[in-house]
């Protein structure tokens, strides 16, 4: 009678950290040579590549790489013949997923939200090795958020496997693909060493990144304002609520802190460190560059809820002969941020303020157009002492984008934006 050869049972390529962690790795013969304690993953280039299993021996913590790993029917790991352990040293550029992710909160840029990490999902594929043909390696697919990924970790080891995952299945998936996953990490030194950026963050608006940070534990906030370049963290902390303003700028060294500042609108700027204490305030104006500290303190000398103490002191003016291509030069060179000008204004050699023309007039106009003739037909100006109700009405009576506001003699001061009437709306609610 022929003798019938079984086959192997499949062995399913779909792994989570919880379930690798505790494995045990042995030899061709069946020799114990550790358990898993941890996954090894690369960072900055090879962002999500698992570099190596953690292996807990006699000797204490090993790397060995996953291609070096047989997975068996049994569930255990096997070290292939030429497989080479060798020791974490702690030098190295990895992100330990169960050290640095298990239980942690990360940002999902996809969601733009903050989320806790429950699991983190991996998967065995094929790849070429040599002459020894297909080998097997493990890759980080993603991190499990939801309920599935908590349930697993709260039965693993109290149920067989198998029953574990038909229970699992039951209950909805909640995952972030990990291209989607950004991490923070507190230690600056090591934030250098894992080359953790933020490049995927810093694509998302500035107001999703006040949210997520408004979301993050104390430490994690100032980690990740820390790691966003100046100008981001400062269109992001104007879009933060003001006591948590107050807070992050308090968490900052004074350089740090002023250089962001510096970045800031200065009329939010000045909002911001009148709310410091003086010598808060006074330290970070220290640090500033002279033109930037001159105009925050020039603001910070106007009551707040005045026009003066709204308006911002970055807008863009012309002489009253200018024509389009000038007008057009002149905002090239704008160095503020240029989603704010709606209006240019014409003034002057005594900074009088004579004429307001809307953008969208310009872009329509020939280059050799005499901006005035562009100019509103009514101009409608503000005091620096009214007081931001009268702004508000003004805003709401000519349907405004921006209001100029000038001193007792017509020069102009600065320029009360849309934004800013807003934000001291939802103040006031």
């Amino acid at each position: 009678m022929p003798v019938r050869l079984m086959p192997m049972p499949e062995v399913d390529a779909k792994v989570t950290l919880t379930m690798l962690l505790g494995t045990p790795v042995t030899d061709a013969t069946g020799k114990l040579r550790g358990k898993v304690r941890d996954v090894a993953v690369a960072t900055g280039a090879e962002a999500g590549r698992v570099a190596g299993l953690v292996v807990k021996n006699r000797d204490g913590l090993q790397v060995v790489t996953s291609v070096d790993l047989r997975r068996t029917p049994s569930g255990t790991l096997e070290l292939r013949a030429d497989a080479q352990m060798r020791p974490l040293t702690g030098e190295e550029s990895f992100l330990l997923l169960r050290q640095d992710l298990l239980d942690r909160q990360i940002i999902d840029v996809h969601g733009r939200k903050v989320v806790r990490v429950n699991d983190v999902e991996l998967d065995w594929w094929n790849q070429e090795r040599g002459a020894a043909g297909q080998q097997e390696s493990l890759r980080v697919t993603g991190v499990a958020v939801g309920l599935r990924g908590a349930l697993r970790r709260l039965l693993l080891g109290l149920m067989p496997q198998a029953t574990l995952d038909r229970l699992a299945r039951k209950v909805p998936q909640r995952s972030i693909p990990w291209e989607f996953v950004d991490i923070v990490e507190v230690d600056p030194a090591r934030r250098v060493k894992l080359k953790i950026e933020h490049e995927r963050l810093a694509r998302l608006h500035p107001s999703d990144i006040a949210d997520i940070l408004e979301d993050l534990a104390p430490a994690e906030r100032e980690a990740l304002l820390m790691s966003l370049d100046e100008e981001l963290a400062a269109d992001a902390l104007e879009e933060v609520d003001p006591k948590l303003q107050k807070a992050l700028l308090r968490s900052l060294d004074f350089e740090k802190a002023a250089s962001i500042v510096e970045e800031m609108d200065p009329s939010a700027a000045a909002d911001l460190l009148a709310d410091l204490t003086e010598a808060q305030s006074k330290a970070i104006l220290g640090e500033m560059d002279p033109e930037e500290r001159q105009e925050v303190e020039e603001l910070l000398e106007f009551r707040e809820d005045s026009a003066a103490g709204r308006m911002t002191t970055e807008y863009v003016a012309v002489p009253p002969d200018a024509t389009v291509a000038d007008c057009v030069a002149a905002l090239r060179e704008f160095e503020g941020d240029p989603e704010t000008i709606t209006e240019v204004y014409l003034v002057n050699e005594h900074e009088v303020l004579m004429g307001v023309v809307p953008l969208a007039r310009l872009v329509l106009a020939q280059e050799e157009t005499r901006a005035q003739v562009l100019a509103e037909p009514r101009m409608i100006t503000c005091e620096l002492d009214a007081h931001q109700n009268e702004v508000a009405e003004l805003f709401d009576k000519y349907n405004l984008r921006a209001l100029p506001v000038v001193d007792k003699h017509r020069r102009l001061a600065g320029v009360v934006e849309a934004d800013h009437v807003i934000a001291f709306l939802r103040e006031s609610r």
